[in-house]
């Protein structure tokens, strides 16, 4: 038995291929793939390097290769500055002290003058007196110089002994309890700048042996 054009059975499935018909063309010639059968090798590689970025171990190891980074520059850059002041001081040092010796000896250049002049004289023309008084001259002149700049002379006649700036080289019997340690002869004098002792004066001691 045909069905009619206008049964209504037939016109819906006309309807229906008509339809899947038009979507196929509007599509092109080829098909559309559903998104959960695409490929998932890049989705994959994307997703491990997402796990990587987010990673708490992975960052805390990048954080702390940075930081040990800036401590090996800071550290680097402090032994430098470091290097720098030593030899900066060093030189300062060597400066000061060279400083120091020029003063003392601009000091002494009038008395050097004095002493050549002295040294230099016609014997046959100059006296002996003459002579002895220049070198006592000179000699005040520089001990004059060099106090300014700090000398003191140890001459301790008289005086009880002291080890810390004298030294001992003689004996002599006292000849009362009072005397018992004290200096009856120097023979050569000591000297001490600005504090400092630079040779300890060279005497003899009385001693007591009653």
């Amino acid at each position: 038995m045909k069905r009619s054009e206008n049964d209504p059975a037939r016109r819906q499935s006309g309807e229906l291929r008509d339809d899947a018909s038009e979507e196929f063309s509007s599509s092109g010639s080829e098909a559309t793939v559903p998104a959960e059968l695409e490929p998932t090798a890049d989705r994959s590689d994307e997703a491990e390097s997402d796990a990587r970025v987010d990673d708490p171990e992975t960052s805390s190891d990048e954080t702390t290769d940075r930081q040990l980074a800036e401590q090996h520059d800071r550290y680097l850059r402090l032994a430098a500055e470091y290097d720098n002041y030593r030899k900066r001081s060093v030189r300062e040092r060597q400066e000061a002290s060279l400083r120091g010796q020029g003063e003392m000896l601009r000091g002494i250049l009038d008395a050097f003058d004095d002493l050549s002049r002295f040294a230099h004289v016609d014997p046959a023309a100059t006296d002996t007196k003459t002579v002895v008084d220049g070198v006592a001259m000179v000699e005040r002149k520089i001990f004059k110089a060099l106090s300014a700049l700090g000398l003191e002379v140890i001459n301790p006649v008289d005086q009880t002994f002291d080890p810390a700036t004298m030294e001992a080289v003689a004996t002599e019997p006292a000849l009362s309890p009072e005397d018992d340690h004290v200096v009856a002869k120097v023979f050569q004098q000591g000297y001490r700048f600005n504090g400092q002792l630079l040779r300890p004066a060279r005497v003899v001691v009385k001693q007591w042996n009653g």
